[in-house]
């Protein structure tokens, strides 16, 4: 068996892990989506507020360029007049890394990074 396919085995378990572990934080088992959307709060750091459908989009791509900028794609750039950060790009994303499941799988190590989970 080659080795990526052990890792990313190995990944994929301890992404499931902490989507289990998030569960209590949303009230269910969440998802990629879910987690994404929880970073870009949280990086905002607007808890406890409601979101119209365009910041939640902003959020999601908040959340993005900050799980991102852990392995040099974007750069923290400034905070805005409203607060909310914004990043700016550093490097395109390599051409191997253009189909969803590479993309999906890139946010995946991101999210476990962010979390401090291992694999």
């Amino acid at each position: 068996m080659h080795t990526d396919t052990i890792d990313n085995k190995d990944m994929e378990q301890a992404f499931k892990n902490l989507l289990t572990e998030m569960k209590p934080v949303f009230g269910r088992r969440p998802n990629l989506q879910s987690l994404i959307f929880l970073i870009g709060v949280q990086e905002l750091g607007q808890l406890h507020r409601t979101f119209n459908k365009e910041e939640k989009q902003d959020l999601m791509h908040l959340a993005v360029c900050r799980l991102l900028s852990q392995c040099g794609y974007f750069e923290f750039d400034h905070i805005d007049q409203d607060g909310w950060p914004h990043y700016r790009p550093l490097q395109p994303m390599p051409h191997d890394m253009k189909g969803l499941n590479q993309q999906e799988t890139l946010l995946k190590e991101q999210i476990l990074h962010y979390f401090g989970k291992t694999w």
